[in-house]
């Protein structure tokens, strides 16, 4: 999972893309990158690391311009590596940069057709640098000196047909403009706003909403699947839809986990949504546990579990406290390979409030349970703080598939849920009790008739549906060769030999 950030602007952005970035942090910690269009030149800076420690005040002075895009990111598969910090570059045709969230399922396929047929060489196994070439590839090939709006949209049209999986894009084609565009079942998350200034009208395109109204734009609408916009040079915006039978069906698992709550995506609020997974849970709570659950207090696991514990602690009527505090600076454990970092990050990052816990029946809230490695380890911080009997609950279903879509799931082999009962699991993580919310109650609780298009999702981690479809099980199989803690590690291991572009300025970018 990656935040993306562009801004078609009347004055430097590289403040605003700063801004930007810093609040869609919690969607990659891994990279940031930003790079800003002026005269004709790009200005680039990315490396490894929180967007504060990539950005100093001579980075910024250095990213001239008032176009620009931005990235975070975290790595979904294999290396962790400085190489693959977005945004991309390809210096033909006019230069373009790119920044991708999500995962294309065939970039390997396309990667031997870019290279064997389109003549294009790629320097990264990344998926978006796949992406990147075959748009600049199909803009070539129009070969006009000045590409009309009508031109890109034939090229995103080209795109959709070439690459399969999930994509949120933000693209900049250098001197013509800003260029946004979302995969055809709009799995991946993207939208736009706009606000008026004396010099004229700006737009923005991002991940989540956030990142629009923090920067005092107005929300405009979410892009639809399989739609593009091109805001040009002069600041004008156009729009079309380019992709034949675009279908709606969101990854649900951005309402359960990665964004904020104070996000909208799709029309739908995350905090709302999250508050009707508490009602839901609770609600099968009653009717499995009945009346008499035996629960003193419900306490949530930081941070994205917050909401949904609090309104299930209302409707069972009982008491809800804050037993754990989190150290901020210690990041999100779902992102870290290998399990004893894991392990280790969670006492660091979670400390007991031992009176809230003492002589209790604690009823702990997580949003999801993935490899169940932290749950054991909360859990029997629980019992040491004088716990009585610690039960546990789910605001998801059981995650029973890896996901292909760009979200950091891990292989099958490493999922706990993905060949177990419930009742094996509990006694894995060592819970007393243990509860996961049913998938039809999730989707009731995402859906909303504000958005009467929007009648499915992407629940392929719960069900094992891969909506974009091309997925085999010699796919999977491949994927979890990739994506297991050994292979990360392996991947990490090399020695990455990198070319500062400030001091060697052969493609036209100029380091920040």
């Amino acid at each position: 999972m990656c935040g993306v950030v562009g801004i078609a602007g009347k004055s430097p952005v590289n403040q605003m893309l700063f801004d930007a970035l810093t609040m869609l942090q919690h969607r990659g910690q891994d990279a940031a990158g930003i790079v800003t269009c002026h005269q004709g030149r790009l200005f680039l800076r990315k490396d490894n690391g929180m967007v504060r420690d990539v950005f100093h005040t001579r980075h910024m002075r250095a990213l001239l311009g008032n176009y620009g895009i931005g990235h975070v990111r975290y790595p979904t598969a294999g290396s962790s590596s400085s190489a693959e910090a977005q945004p991309f570059y390809v210096n033909s045709p006019y230069g373009i940069t790119l920044a991708h969230n999500g995962n294309l399922t065939n970039a390997i396929e396309i990667h031997d057709d870019l290279f064997k047929t389109d003549l294009r060489h790629m320097n990264t196994d990344s998926d978006s640098e796949v992406l990147l070439n075959v748009f600049a590839h199909e803009l070539q090939k129009i070969g006009t000196l000045n590409p009309t709006p009508e031109d890109i949209f034939h090229t995103v049209s080209r795109v959709h047909e070439r690459c399969k999986g999930a994509y949120g894009v933000v693209a900049m084609i250098t001197g013509h403009g800003l260029v946004g565009f979302r995969d055809p079942n709009g799995i991946r998350p993207l939208i736009y706003g706009s606000r008026e200034t004396e010099q004229g009208t700006e737009y923005i395109i991002a991940s989540e909403s956030v990142a629009i109204t923090a920067l005092g734009f107005k929300i405009e609408r979410d892009i639809a699947p399989g739609e593009a916009i091109f805001i040009d040079s002069e600041g004008q915006l156009f729009s079309k839809q380019c992709a034949v039978n675009p279908e709606y069906r969101p990854c649900i698992f951005e309402y359960v986990y990665f964004a904020r709550p104070d996000a909208t995506i799709d029309g739908i609020s995350v905090y709302k949504a999250r508050l009707k997974m508490g009602e839901k849970l609770a609600y099968k709570i009653l009717k499995e546990w009945g009346e008499e659950h035996d629960i003193d207090v419900v306490i949530p696991i930081p941070d994205t579990s917050r909401t949904s514990a609090l309104e299930l602690a209302n409707i069972l009527g009982v008491k809800f406290r804050e037993g754990f505090m989190k150290n901020r600076y210690i990041g999100r454990t779902f992102i870290m390979p290998g399990q004893q970092q894991r392990k280790k990050s969670v006492r660091q990052k979670l400390n007991p409030v031992e009176l809230e816990f003492k002589d209790k029946n604690v009823l702990l809230v997580d949003d999801s349970i993935v490899r169940g490695t932290t749950c054991n380890e909360i859990i029997q911080m629980a019992r040491d703080s004088g716990a009585k009997k610690v039960f546990f609950a789910s605001a998801a279903p059981m995650v029973k598939y890896p996901n292909v879509y760009g979200i950091d799931m891990p292989a099958k082999s490493e999922l706990i849920a993905s060949e177990r009962s419930v009742e094996e699991i509990r006694e894995i993580i060592g819970a007393d009790r243990l509860i996961f919310q049913d998938l039809e109650d999730l989707k009731n609780a995402v859906s909303t008739s504000k958005v009467p298009d929007l009648r499915e999702f992407d629940c392929s981690v719960f069900d094992g549906v891969y909506v974009a479809g091309g997925i085999n099980q010699q796919y999977l199989t491949d994927l979890e060769q990739k994506r297991n803690d050994t292979a990360k590690k392996n991947a990490d291991g090399y020695i990455d030999v990198n070319i500062d572009a400030a001091s060697v300025d052969l493609t036209g970018i100029r380091e920040a």
